[in-house]
């Protein structure tokens, strides 16, 4: 039979592989499977680094038995077997219930695999998959002075990858009939790059650390270039479509909003108003990134934008991550337009316009009104969430689609958006997590980009301090006293927690799994709940205050009746999970307490931090935490308290987060375009494969000459869990 790149694994590997490497890991072809690369690479006796683990990692580990001891169980009949392997300088256990084997004594070597989890603090498998090596094996992997160690699933396992890869490479002849290399000859030489059969070759094989590095640049370039390509793409296509102008008009609705604005405008929105202006007075459609600080106004910016619209005879969406931010949105709008929002009621304006609601809790009457307003052009604003999408929503003129939190939302409901005008609208997206350069080229490639730095004056800024309730549990009580105290002075608070609490289906998401027998057990407790947390409160250090909680198994309408509350001062503290992370605006809270802190992302931190001291009064956000104060994790959360620089963290958020998590690549192992690049390390490779996917198109006959590479970015455009595109 004869092997292409689109061959199914199933003709070569077998059905039960084959079906492992679909279901687990998303491997289905030939060209799949070659593109799955080594996770890193391990050496007989060194490098398994064990040190390097942390509770809850799935990964597969090269070491050798140092100690194999058996013993009954404690608490319930069978034995227990414990082995005790290392890497030269670490060590860990192995922990079977009940089960022997007799191939494991010290000496032997073997690759491990298993959920790492922890038992007094030492970490452990239970019941590891494993492979034992020898000198007799049936290959030469275990001679080779590198072995390969693959991401792995619980039901595929490195060394199978392994195998099935060699199965595939069979020799550099081989594949090199295989591979056709999709970049032109010009790049490769410019560049110093190797072939693509080479490339593979050298990562799935390598001889020596170098063969590594060489082929990790060259296949770097390939995903590179092809995110580069479809972006650009992208741009082109956007720049090519007939938009429609929306000029400024003198005397309208945008002049109305600046005259009702209870502040003035900083220099940084002013600058940015006049950039969108511009834009928007154009016919070509406009594609802008407003990022911004937490708290630096782009809604306001935002707002200004949707008013020249209107005036411009057209209509403008607002499209919200959460109901709770969408009915916020639409009553701050509202608010702030006055009679000028409420055309055609008695006590309206009749040169204004209207603002609807629509979201996916509305009762079908009223789902009616807002879309028969939405439909026949008397809504000019309409706020929503994922329901302004649903089919039977209808724009009776859409002319700007503005974003909020783009992180939430992929390409493809920003574009169902898009596609509800009769020609393509302008498009505003927002973000309040600040982007480092590379990652908004990379990310945000299809989108020009502004930024707010600058904080609107009368702000009170934000104190922030790590509670370290190991090392000084009495920081903890302080923290209390310290939000009693913002209360007695007529001020709020948030208490936020990683977990809802003893709701159905809300388990701990670092569950390790273990046996129900102590030896087998990770000692690291689930995260702290907010139905629980708020109990303790009441009935200990918040007891009299008027607590009340928030997070997301509640109906839209006790949500919006507790933020309601919390608004209008009725509550002193709200306990809840990040629902509050996006653009909750609640002037008078000044106190956010994070409890687990060490439980959320730097970013995640930074947003939520965000939520307090948005009035004049000064804010204060303590972390508190379990985590030594001298680990990775208690420098990561100092890093946090000691800065307020969103841009500087979201630097420190790449660096920290594991491998996928910025670009969106799933964690379960589903595909992704990006396997090796490095959005902080790849910043000059990112920037000079930009050029080159610029110049290419830029050509008279584009991608025409070069059908390799208009196959992968294809393959790429039209892959639905392409996740890059789709999250920051």
């Amino acid at each position: 039979m004869a092997v292409t790149l689109e061959t199914p694994l199933a003709k070569v590997l077998g059905p039960k592989t084959a079906t492992g490497m679909a279901d687990q890991l998303g491997l289905h072809t030939v060209r799949h499977l070659l593109r799955h690369y080594p996770r890193r690479y391990a050496r007989r006796g060194e490098m398994a680094r064990l040190d390097d683990l942390q509770p809850g990692d799935r990964v597969t580990v090269l070491a050798q038995v140092k100690n194999v001891s058996t013993r009954p169980m404690r608490q319930r009949r069978g034995t227990l077997t414990e082995v005790t392997v290392g890497d030269g300088a670490s060590t860990m256990k192995l922990v079977f219930f009940s089960h022997r084997h007799a191939r494991l004594a010290p000496g032997v070597w073997g690759m491990f695999a298993g959920t790492v989890g922890t038992y007094q603090g030492k970490l452990q498998f239970t019941h590891p998959d494993m492979h034992l090596l020898s000198g007799d094996d049936d290959d030469d992997d275990w001679a080779r002075e590198l072995v390969p160690i693959y991401p792995a699933s619980k039901d595929v396992s490195s060394w199978v990858i392994q195998k099935s890869v060699k199965l595939l490479l069979g020799g550099a002849g081989n594949l090199a009939d295989l591979v056709t290399d999709p970049l032109p000859e010009e790049i490769r030489t410019r560049h110093g790059l190797l072939s693509l059969p080479a490339a593979l070759l050298d990562i799935h094989r390598p001889t020596t650390a170098q063969d590594v590095e060489r082929a990790e640049h060259r296949l770097k370039w390939d995903e590179a270039l092809t995110l580069q390509l479809t972006l650009a793409a992208r741009r082109r296509a956007a720049a090519l479509e007939p938009g429609t102008a929306r000029p400024r008009k003198p005397g309208g609705l945008l002049d109305a909003v600046d005259a009702a604005l209870p502040f003035a405008l900083t220099d940084g929105q002013r600058a940015v108003g006049e950039e969108l202006a511009a834009e928007l007075d154009r016919d070509q459609p406009m594609h802008r990134l407003l990022q911004g600080e937490v708290g630096s106004g782009k809604t306001v910016v935002a707002l200004r934008a949707m008013a020249q619209v209107v005036d411009a005879g057209g209509q403008a969406a607002l499209l919200a991550p959460t109901e709770v931010l969408a009915a916020q949105h639409a009553r701050g709008i509202r608010a702030l337009l006055g009679p000028l929002g409420r055309a055609g009621e008695l006590d309206g304006d009749p040169a204004g316009t209207r603002v609807t609601l629509l979201t996916g809790s509305l009762k079908a009457a009223p789902r009616r009104a807002a879309r028969a307003e939405v439909a026949e052009g008397r809504a000019g604003i309409v706020v929503g969430t994922h329901a302004l999408l649903q089919e039977g929503v209808d724009f009776a003129d859409l002319g700007l689609v503005v974003v909020d939190e783009q992180h939430r939302f992929g390409v493809e409901q920003r574009d169902a958006l898009r596609a509800k005008g009769s020609r393509p609208p302008h498009v505003l997206v927002m973000t309040a997590t600040p982007i480092p350069r590379t990652v908004a080229m990379t990310v945000y490639g299809d989108l020009e980009v502004s930024t707010l730095r600058q904080l609107p004056s009368g702000r009170g800024g934000v104190a922030s301090s790590v509670v370290p309730v190991v090392e000084k549990p009495g920081w903890l009580d302080r923290a209390w006293e310290r939000l009693r105290e913002e209360v007695a002075a007529g001020r709020q608070a948030y208490v936020v927690c990683p977990r809802i609490g003893d709701v159905p289906g809300d388990e701990p998401e670092d569950a390790d799994g273990a046996p129900p027998e102590d030896e087998g057990r990770s000692d690291r407790r689930p995260p702290l709940a907010v139905l629980d947390v708020a109990e303790a409160l009441r009935a200990g250090p918040l007891a009299g205050l008027r607590l009340d909680v928030l997070h997301g198994r509640m109906t839209p309408e006790e949500k919006d009746g507790v933020m309601r509350a919390f608004v209008d001062g009725a509550t002193d503290v709200l306990v809840a999970t990040t629902v509050v992370e996006v653009g909750v605006d609640v002037p008078n809270a000044t106190v956010m307490v994070i409890m687990d802190a060490d439980r959320f992302g730097v970013s995640q931190l930074h947003q939520l931090r965000g939520r307090v001291a948005r009035g004049k009064h000064a804010g204060l956000c303590l972390l508190v935490s379990e985590a030594p104060t001298s680990s990775p994790t208690g420098q990561r959360l100092a890093a946090v308290a000691a800065t307020s620089d969103g841009f500087e963290l979201a630097r420190l958020d790449l660096e920290t987060r594991r491998e996928g998590d910025v670009l969106g690549a799933a964690q379960s192992g589903r595909r992704s375009g990006i396997k090796l690049l490095s959005l902080l390390e790849d910043e000059e490779l990112i920037a000079q494969a930009r050029a080159e996917a610029t110049a290419l198109l830029a050509t008279e006959r584009g991608l025409a000459d070069h059908p390799g590479l208009a196959a992968e970015v294809a393959a790429l455009a039209s892959d639905e869990r392409a996740e890059w595109l789709e999250k920051a």
